[in-house]
């Protein structure tokens, strides 16, 4: 079993930055697929960002390129959400997400791990 524990949501002003994290606890952590999804209030689940289980591949939705970058300290199984040039429809609450296999990263359903979520609020 593993357990995904997430912070770093805040309220920011539009173009302002923020930095989630995300640690993972349990088996096989170092070899798990890990990414970012989001929500916003009656919208789906959305993909943000991802990366494989040894950093050397990352995946972004179009709508975070050049904005955001992913990446993951395996010495403590923690993965970073870098966000930059913040704007309000990147507002909702971030989920961290995890697997062994991570068959089409895009997809919600390829997850079988997720955190509590937390939110990112982006002023104008």
């Amino acid at each position: 079993q593993v357990q995904l524990t997430e912070s770093g949501g805040g309220l920011v002003q539009a173009g302002g930055s923020l930095r989630l994290s995300c640690t993972a606890s349990g088996r096989s952590v170092r070899l798990l697929h890990m990414g970012w999804f989001r929500q916003a209030p009656g919208k789906e689940r959305v993909f943000v960002a991802g990366v494989t289980w040894n950093g050397g591949t990352t995946y972004y939705a179009d709508s975070v390129k050049g904005r955001c970058t992913v990446s993951r300290d395996n010495a403590q199984i923690t993965m970073y959400l870098q966000m930059n040039n913040l704007k309000p429809e990147d507002t909702a609450v971030y989920y961290c997400v995890a697997d062994l296999n991570a068959n089409d990263y895009g997809r919600a359903s390829s997850y079988k791990y997720w955190g509590q979520g937390t939110q990112v609020t982006v002023s104008s």
